[in-house]
């Protein structure tokens, strides 16, 4: 799913990243790209510290209507940190001057965000849910978590997973903790397996 979400940030750095002055147009490449490793990488690390139920959240806007709207996102913490980390590496590795760097964090982080979410919420057949990319993150723990439910509850699947963290769930807490750490075990070995430079190799890798 890694290149889906790097097509993804491709998408909406047209206006931010592109079109932008700012950005040389030999860098154009090198910066969604970055964009990308900043996504994936936040997300993997925030499941390999636990921090699974925080991105449950920001997908589900814990039952709202709208959450991947980007104005609700501008005040969620992980996606200040994503901003945050895409900016400071726009001014170290680019040498983009810090006004400009945070006015293209600000405008691209966001916008991805709010497109992954909106399209893993979507019905439509596109490629994108959370469930992909959580197992994605965590080297296809989500589906062993799912598949070793399902062996004592026949009709379980990922939504009820999803429940047992919004409140919906019949699991007790510490059921919830096993998930919990059994997802961050394997977005741990994930990292030691390619860490931040293997993923962005991973990542440069889609670059045509």
């Amino acid at each position: 799913m890694l290149e889906e979400l790097f097509n993804l940030v491709k998408e909406s750095a047209v206006e931010p990243v592109v079109k932008n002055t700012d950005v040389p147009n030999e860098l154009n490449n090198e910066v969604v790209a970055e964009a990308t490793n900043t996504v994936a990488g936040g997300l993997r690390n925030m499941v390999a510290g636990g921090g699974l139920q925080n991105i449950i959240s920001l997908f589900t806007g814990s039952g709202q209507q709208n959450a991947g709207d980007k104005n609700n996102l501008l005040s969620n913490p992980i996606v200040n940190m994503m901003v945050g980390h895409f900016a400071g590496k726009l001014m170290s590795k680019y040498n983009i001057g810090g006004s400009q760097a945070n006015n293209v964090a600000n405008n691209l982080i966001p916008d991805v965000l709010s497109n992954l979410i909106n399209k893993s919420n979507s019905s439509e057949n596109n490629g994108f849910s959370l469930e992909g990319l959580l197992n994605s993150i965590t080297g296809g723990q989500t589906a062993a978590v799912v598949q070793e439910q399902q062996a004592g509850n026949s009709g379980f699947n990922f939504q009820d997973l999803i429940g047992q963290f919004t409140g919906g769930g019949q699991q007790s807490g510490g059921g919830i903790m096993d998930i919990v750490s059994k997802l961050a075990g394997g977005a741990q070995n994930q990292q030691a397996k390619n860490g931040a430079g293997g993923l962005m190799d991973l990542i440069k890798g889609f670059i045509k």
